[in-house]
């Protein structure tokens, strides 16, 4: 490829972008058939696996299907096969809307979903019709108020201080450690960096926060927003930015001489494989939390487990982040449909049925993988968190799980 460096990189992210697209059909492998003597429960996936952040959606679009032909093959629930129907929104609220309604139409009661914005305008419709959303990604307005939204962990603000106290733990001057967010507007940016902000000011961490830095979606130079955080002397980089714009702003930063330097970190969805192999020895080092274990954790059960139904259905292992909500989500809708119907039958199984059970479910242990507890005013299935490190090229655990902590309300 001849060109500048910015148009190569520019070219290399629209490709990953339609690559992803491209492996739509790849990822949509078809479920377990359900036989001619089984009930049919259907759940409705509306994601964006084009544009953006189809990177992202299309690995937990994975996990999901994964599950229910796992748990079709070899849990199942006597008499019933649950499906999986789906719609590309490409981060598009109308096209999700139309969506939402066909499948309601249709007679769909649960759907999961990680475009969460377009969720947020479609509550009024989602309440009316009173089907449950369990998404892939938590956002303050999805949690508080309790609504028929459940997330699968804390916000990514409340997540991201497991980094802030790890590298507490590791610093060694008398002054006030610098820390500044980096990644686009709203949520997973600059909510997450003030929400950081309130815990920082709340427990009296030595610490110190810098201007938030602002990037779009897509990163073809990072250069700007990283000489200001040079002069500012920055100890700490929290970087909130999807993985194809997290690996430019790596690479960017390297070529700066910020890597070693400073300590970049990011949130759980940009820290996978796919990083690694974009960002190469810029990811070294690199800090992240994670809300389940990582895929190398083959001790725990589930994680084993994984690995089991990757090989047989892939004949590979699949290691992004997201692939793990998808599977654990899942894993989530499958407990309740199953619980509703040992309650109350296949005949009256309903999506405000299906609320009930998930605003009951306590203490539900996907194999050592995760422990989901929701409730009336809880929407976070679980507030564990762990910080992730690169050493050596490999993603490991650096610190001991935890709760992380309520920052919304």
């Amino acid at each position: 490829m001849s060109g500048n460096p910015e148009t190569k990189r520019a070219l290399a992210t629209l490709g990953g972008i339609v690559l992803a697209a491209s492996l739509l059909l790849a990822a949509c492998a078809p479920a377990t058939a359900p036989t001619a003597e089984q009930n049919v429960v259907e759940i409705a996936n509306i994601a964006p696996l084009t544009g953006p952040a189809a990177d992202s959606a299309q690995h937990g679009f994975q996990g999901i299907q994964d599950y229910l032909n796992y748990f079709n093959e070899s849990q199942g629930i006597p008499g019933v096969s649950v499906q999986m129907l789906w719609s590309d929104d490409g981060l598009d609220l109308s096209r999700f809307i139309s969506a939402y309604r066909r499948f309601v139409e249709s007679g769909v009661m649960v759907f999961y979903s990680d475009d969460t914005i377009s969720i947020r305008s479609a509550m009024p419709q989602i309440e009316k019709n009173e089907t449950p959303f369990l998404t892939g990604t938590a956002m303050g307005y999805m949690i508080y108020p309790p609504s028929w939204s459940y997330c699968p962990s804390g916000t990514y603000g409340e997540v991201s201080t497991a980094v802030l106290d790890y590298f507490m733990d590791n610093w060694k001057e008398q002054r006030p450690a610098r820390v500044v967010y980096f990644g686009p507007e709203g949520e997973l940016g600059r909510k997450s960096a003030e929400e950081a902000a309130k815990y920082i000011e709340s427990t009296g961490m030595h610490m110190e926060t810098l201007p938030f830095e602002q990037t779009g979606y897509v990163v073809i130079d990072a250069t700007p927003q990283l000489v200001r955080i040079k002069d500012q002397g920055a100890d700490l980089v929290v970087i909130q930015n999807i993985v194809p714009a997290a690996g430019p702003i790596l690479k960017d930063a390297q070529r700066l001489g910020l890597v070693g330097q400073v300590q970049f970190a990011g949130f759980e969805f940009n820290l996978g494989e796919t990083l690694i192999e974009m960002a190469g020895t810029a990811v070294e080092g690199y800090l992240a939390p994670k809300t389940v274990p990582w895929f190398d954790e083959l001790d725990i059960p589930g994680m084993a487990l994984i690995r089991e139904v990757q090989m047989k259905y892939h004949g590979k292992p699949l290691r992004e982040p997201e692939y793990m909500n998808g599977w654990t989500g899942a894993a989530t809708m499958c407990e309740a449909i199953r619980r509703v119907i040992d309650d109350v039958g296949y005949e009256n199984l309903t999506g405000a049925a299906l609320k009930t059970t998930l605003d009951d479910m306590r203490g539900f242990r996907i194999d050592g993988v995760k422990t989901v507890s929701y409730g009336p005013e809880q929407r976070r299935a679980s507030r564990m968190v762990a910080t992730y490190q690169v050493r050596g090229g490999k993603i490991v655990r650096v610190s001991d799980w935890h709760e992380s902590p309520i920052l919304v309300p």
